[in-house]
């Protein structure tokens, strides 16, 4: 029996990339899905489909009340929407606040507004980065986002105890358009190749799933081991151009 079957799940940021992944892999495994999003829909995975900023307080509102009327409770929660990122030359006090907002309030807000409907063995995905640890320059909002959100999920993983798990995913490079990278863009990561959605899209339903069920708290990179590579001048043909 497919455990995924009629359970509801809400993703942000559904309309492409890991989110539409995530949302087709829902669907091919019975779940229903609603979908929030700025863009307009543009493929058939949701079941309910909300077209709204989820930077705004009042977008959140209108969308959880439309998920709780329709569906009555929530099983997963996977927060995908994208912050934006502008660095510290460029990047103005609303437009850091926005990627705040979009990145680290929205889904705080979320588990806020679905707390007293998550089902019994309910779970929180959060899609941090792997820039939560390491950084190119003049990324200032959207670095502060996803590192904002690798914390908030150990702390909603507390205060949910024994009632919703929560974890984060920090992806490294996903190529959401279909590109086929070779080369060094592919060689250069451990794993041998950049990242595909389904490569995160399968770990948020294994963190979903009944097998995970000891896992919350936690944050997993999935980045093709690029994190755990040791760069300096001169090694693997390396050059650092200062």
């Amino acid at each position: 029996m497919n455990e995924f079957k009629d359970k509801v799940a809400v993703i942000t940021g559904g309309a492409k990339g890991i989110g539409r992944c995530t949302a087709h892999m829902f669907r091919e495994n019975g779940a229903k899905v609603a979908i929030i999003d700025l863009l307009e829909q543009t493929h058939d995975d949701a079941d309910l489909y909300y077209k709204g900023d989820v930077s705004r307080e009042e977008d959140l509102r209108k969308f959880a009340e439309a998920v709780i009327e329709r569906y009555g409770h929530v099983d997963f929660l996977v927060n995908n929407a994208l912050p934006l990122s502008k660095g510290i030359d460029e990047c103005s006090w609303e437009e850091f606040n926005y990627a705040l907002r979009t990145g680290v309030s929205a889904p705080f807000m979320l588990a806020k507004l679905f707390s007293g409907h998550f089902a019994s063995g309910a779970s929180i995905v959060n899609i941090s980065s792997s820039r939560d640890r390491m950084s190119q320059s003049q990324t200032e909002s959207y670095t502060a986002a996803k590192g904002g959100i690798a914390a908030l999920t150990h702390a909603l993983a507390v205060s949910f105890s024994g009632r919703v798990r929560v974890n984060s995913i920090s992806p490294g490079w996903i190529e959401t358009n279909g590109i086929e990278y070779t080369g060094a863009d592919a060689v250069q990561q451990p794993a041998g190749r950049v990242g595909k959605p389904e490569d995160i899209a399968n770990m948020i339903m294994y963190l979903c799933s009944e097998k995970a069920g000891f896992i919350t708290g936690e944050n997993i990179c999935i980045d093709g081991g690029m994190t755990r590579l040791m760069i300096y001048h001169g090694d693997n043909g390396w050059s650092y151009l200062p």
